[in-house]
């Protein structure tokens, strides 16, 4: 989708039609502990109508030397599309801002309820992802990752069934390096099709793939690894490329994943907010359909004004 400084309608009719509603689920829930963040639209059902009248915009946009590029890869890109995930950009909840490493399955299972109950789920939240620290610190004997027994002793797999039965999708989080981030599991690199396997058997829906511990290779060749290997899982699963924004992947991760991370990490102060939307509103011209930006995962800390407009400037950089 276009950016919307292209956009026939004024940027002041935009701006007030999103910060009259966005602050609806902030304000009637603003205890509720979930870093929610929003890859795309915070309210889908106000820019799916908006969408629609920017939509002639995309086709005068499809000649430019930006989609003649994308063109090149489209038989890659369209493979990997055929899941008919991300077709609007993912919104959900992801654990490591509020959580860090303390997660458990109970944790996950009482998140699911709370996206559920409090009505998130109607809005267009679905994705309820675990972060780094899920699984044991070494592989078993056949190389397989496992889950934590002291903190997820009914498996991944039992997990994905309750999130299902709530009518979610659950996300998981793994590396295209030897560790983690937080150094205390396995990462993927030289397993990415034993992996995505496993993701795909447990009913995973959405994976994050970090970038830490890697062997200085160029990150292009080690997420299209990964991404090989989720096409051939056997189940539609939404790839997330957290490249941390380093080599630009607006500019290249649409042809081997549906999002990418345009900066590093966010925290929980207005001037890291404003920076991270200043830095991601260059590569609005990349996204679109089944291939967003997405900025570090929001911060619920903030105070309500903050939130509403960190959730507007990342709705802006996703299309």
């Amino acid at each position: 989708m276009p950016c919307l400084k292209d956009c026939p309608l004024p940027i002041s009719i935009l701006l007030h039609l999103f910060n009259s509603i966005s602050p609806f689920f902030i304000s009637h829930h603003p205890s509720l502990p979930l870093s929610l963040y929003s890859m795309g639209l915070t309210m889908p059902f106000l820019f799916a109508s908006l969408f629609h009248l920017l939509w002639h915009v995309h086709q005068v946009t499809a000649s430019s030397p930006v989609n003649s590029t994308h063109r090149s890869q489209q038989a890659y890109t369209h493979s990997l599309l055929a899941n008919g995930v991300a077709r609007t950009p993912p919104m959900g909840w992801n654990s490591w801002n509020h959580f860090h490493c303390d997660i458990d399955e109970k944790t996950i299972k009482s998140t699911a309820d709370a996206i559920v109950s409090t009505g998130l789920a109607r809005l267009g939240y679905k994705y309820v992802n675990l972060d780094d620290c899920w699984a044991e610190g070494e592989r078993d004997n056949a190389g397989n990752l496992r889950a934590k027994a002291s903190t997820f002793p009914s498996g991944i797999k039992a997990l994905a069934d309750y999130v299902h039965s709530k009518g979610l999708k659950l996300g998981i989080y793994a590396d295209a390096g030897k560790r983690t981030c937080s150094n205390k599991m396995p990462g993927s690199l030289g397993h990415e099709y034993q992996d995505a396997r496993t993701f795909a058997e447990w009913g995973v829906d959405y994976l994050k793939y970090d970038n830490c511990y890697n062997d200085g290779s160029k990150p292009q060749t080690r997420y299209a690894a990964m991404s090989r290997a989720l096409r051939n899982a056997g189940r539609p699963i939404l790839f997330s490329l957290c490249e941390w924004g380093q080599e630009d992947p607006a500019k290249w991760a649409g042809s081997y994943g549906h999002t990418w991370r345009t900066t590093g990490d966010i925290n929980d102060t207005w001037a890291s907010i404003t920076s991270i939307a200043d830095s991601n509103n260059i590569w609005g011209r990349y996204a679109g359909p089944g291939r967003w930006n997405g900025s570090s995962p929001n911060w619920m800390r903030c105070s309500i004004c903050e939130q509403r407009d960190s959730n507007h400037s990342w709705k802006q950089g996703s299309d």
